[in-house]
């Protein structure tokens, strides 16, 4: 059986789905993007008068989706720590890798106790962000 989570301080998921799904000792985070929990407005992004978007920070939606997974891992009654596995979706490898990889140095400053990770890059996600986390964190039984 698994128990679905849905964080009501978390961002809106962007289709019909729970923020999370916790399966015995796994927590499976459903993909979580760089939007601002109160707006919903995409962190960074720089848009025309016509909406159209011209450019984006992507130090500053490394630390929206951070942020975000963390809420999400609290609501689920885990913590940062718990984080055994990371597949990460960026949308232009060449152009963020290097940024995204300081940032996440900041956030897991020790290699060794850092999750598992796996770095995509892609054409595109389903809103105009940069990047997406999908994590799986690991309760201790």
């Amino acid at each position: 059986m698994s128990e679905a989570i849905q964080a009501g301080s978390a961002p809106v998921p962007v289709g019909h789905y729970p923020h999370a799904r916790r399966v015995g000792g796994l927590l499976f985070l459903s993909g979580i993007g760089p939007r601002d929990p109160a707006t919903n407005a995409i962190v960074g992004n720089v848009h025309d008068a016509e909406g159209r978007l011209l450019s984006y920070d992507i130090d500053a939606q490394c630390r929206a989706v951070f942020a975000n997974v963390r809420t999400v891992l609290q609501a689920s009654g885990a913590r940062w720590e718990q984080l055994v596995d990371v597949t990460v979706y960026l949308t232009d490898m060449e152009r963020d890798f290097q940024a995204y990889n300081r940032v996440w140095a900041e956030y897991f400053p020790d290699a060794a106790a850092a999750p598992c990770r796996t770095t995509l890059g892609i054409d595109a996600l389903p809103t105009p962000i940069a990047i997406e986390l999908k994590c799986v964190a690991a309760f201790e039984e």
